[in-house]
């Protein structure tokens, strides 16, 4: 049944027409080509019909999801080749990729940032068609992308230039240097298509590691206008890319024993049956970014304002579709009435629309099967005893979902425990402090905590025991990645390594070293080979 609210929601959606020329996709993106081996390889097999999260109202006045183009279906046979031109390019290590020199392959990588940037304003436009952020958020994804890649080049000459001596022990002389591990099966998620994948994709390359790439299921698309950027950057086989689902292709990938890294970011459940595939999974490392339910601590004596500011940005930023969002507020209870009136009132100022628009906030999600599971969960926490706070939250057309605070929250209720991932804020009130740390400590995820509030020893006293059960605690502020050069981790189901500018490059590398005799012969020697630049590794080169 239509309700008004729904209505009022359809009426956000616009007809083709009225979509402002600047922000259209000039043309839809059928996507025939898989790069392998260095080609850009042609697909004449069946393809996915690609609908963006963005309705237009036909003639009837009825929304509809647009069409924006098309990705092959590929199969094991093309999994197979870009696996086997991954396994060729590493070479066991003898690879052009893995035996480069660090400023070879920094060169290689300035070239394709170069070529990235050439195609900003499409990858930006394919960013918000395909997965609904907004166009201010989508550019600033690009951007930081780019300035990421140019701090990780920045943290790898640092870490290099560390390496760049002998160091002598007890009678022996040592060159250490990290290197690579072999080939790495990278992806990523639909959240943060291009920030997130290159997050890992990025410094695996950039450690001399062969890479297959499989895109995520949304946002797919825009990685077609980089193709040729990896194609004439790298050389052959370094990066080779798969278009196939996943549960058909990816366990055979790993099963197959080849695949040295797993870079996922994606879920837990995911992740371990995916381990377990590998014939020797104690020889396959891992990095992992996984499930979160962060929470926010919202102690008696927070200040209101400031806390609701930061627990509205930080549970509704991107619909609420961040790892690192608040997808639980656990308030306490002499506060909880004056906290969610505020909340409530700043929610409602939030802007609902197209992600073109500016200053919009709550764009349409990725498909129908997303607004169904909010409905779900609501429906749950409803039957379960939790009401609706707002007006309107939880109702939807098609995409378009208004956002929902769910009070009171409990155990028993899907929002207690599973990560929503979407615009539900789940509220939970508490009397003892021990009630909120017991949330945590009992949750399966261990990523980030918010604590609000203004008495110093409380806040200490919190903080002490928080860092042994989730890798970054917040005072007075929303959970988020940022900045980058901070590490990203988590516990339990939460993630495994750690990412950042400098932990990354570390993840998708080993220590080597080489090492002689403190002799005059082997001083001779080592002299000789960095003199004569007979190696990659042995040498004393310094890069500016």
């Amino acid at each position: 049944m239509t309700t008004d609210r729904s209505a009022q929601l359809a009426q956000h959606f616009p007809a083709l027409e009225d979509i402002p020329a600047e922000y259209r996709l000039a043309e839809q993106v059928h996507q025939r080509h898989s790069l392998v081996a260095g080609r850009l390889v042609e697909w004449n097999g069946p393809s996915k019909t690609v609908l963006s999260p963005v309705c237009t109202r036909d003639a009837t006045g009825e929304p509809r999801q647009v069409e924006i183009g098309s990705y092959p279906v590929m199969g094991e046979a093309e999994s197979d080749a870009a696996l086997d031109a991954a396994v060729a390019a590493y070479a066991n290590g003898r690879g052009q990729w893995p035996t480069m020199g660090v400023a070879a392959r920094i060169a290689c990588m300035q070239e394709f940032v170069r070529r990235m940037a050439q195609q900003r304003e499409l990858i930006v436009n394919l960013i918000m068609w395909e997965i609904g952020k907004s166009l201010a958020d989508s550019r600033k994804e690009f951007d930081r992308t780019v300035e990421y890649i140019q701090a990780t080049i920045q943290a790898l000459k640092d870490l290099d230039n560390a390496s760049s001596r002998f160091e002598i022990a007890e009678g022996t002389i040592g060159q250490i240097r990290r290197t690579p591990l072999g080939v790495v099966l990278c992806m990523g998620p639909y959240n943060y298509p291009l920030n997130e994948t290159f997050a890992t994709l990025i410094p695996a390359l950039l450690m001399g590691n062969t890479v297959v790439f499989k895109p995520p299921q949304y946002g797919t698309l825009l990685f077609h206008p980089l193709l040729e950027a990896f194609r004439s950057a790298f050389p052959a086989g370094v990066i080779n890319t798969i278009y196939a689902p996943g549960a058909l292709v990816v366990p055979r990938l790993l099963a197959s024993g080849k695949v040295n890294v797993l870079a996922l970011i994606g879920s837990s459940k995911v992740a371990d049956h995916l381990k377990k595939q590998h014939p020797k999974s104690h020889r396959l490392r891992a990095i992992l970014g996984l499930d979160a339910k962060n929470a926010a601590i919202i102690l008696p004596d927070a200040d209101i304002e400031l806390t609701v500011k930061e627990c509205l940005l930080g549970a509704l930023s991107f619909n609420g579709q961040r790892c690192t969002a608040l997808k639980m507020l656990i308030v306490h209870r002499s506060i909880a009435d004056r906290f969610l009136q505020r909340f409530v009132e700043e929610l409602d100022k939030l802007k609902i629309g197209m992600p073109w628009e500016g200053g919009v906030s709550i764009t349409p999600l990725p498909g129908l099967h997303r607004t169904a599971y909010m409905t779900e969960a609501l429906d749950d926490a409803r039957a379960k005893g939790a009401r609706i706070v707002n007006a309107g939250g939880g109702e939807f057309c098609q995409t378009l979902f208004h956002p929902a605070v769910v009070y009171p929250v409990a155990e028993g209720m899907k929002l207690y425990r599973e990560e929503q991932f979407g615009p539900l804020v789940p509220v939970m009130p508490f009397d003892d402090i021990e009630t909120a740390l017991d949330y945590v400590i009992t949750s399966d995820h261990g990523q980030q905590v918010s604590i609000f509030g203004s008495d110093p020893g409380q806040i200490g006293a919190l903080v002490d025991p928080l860092v042994n059960q989730v890798c970054r605690v917040n005072i007075n502020c929303q959970c988020q990645r940022g900045p980058d050069v901070f590490p990203f981790a988590g516990r339990k189901d939460s993630a495994e390594g750690t990412l950042s500018v400098a932990d990354a490059l570390r993840a998708f590398s080993i220590r080597s070293m080489v090492a002689a005799k403190q002799t005059e012969p082997s001083k001779k020697l080592l002299n000789a080979i960095v003199q004569d630049h007979q190696s990659s590794f042995i040498n004393t080169g310094f890069i500016l």
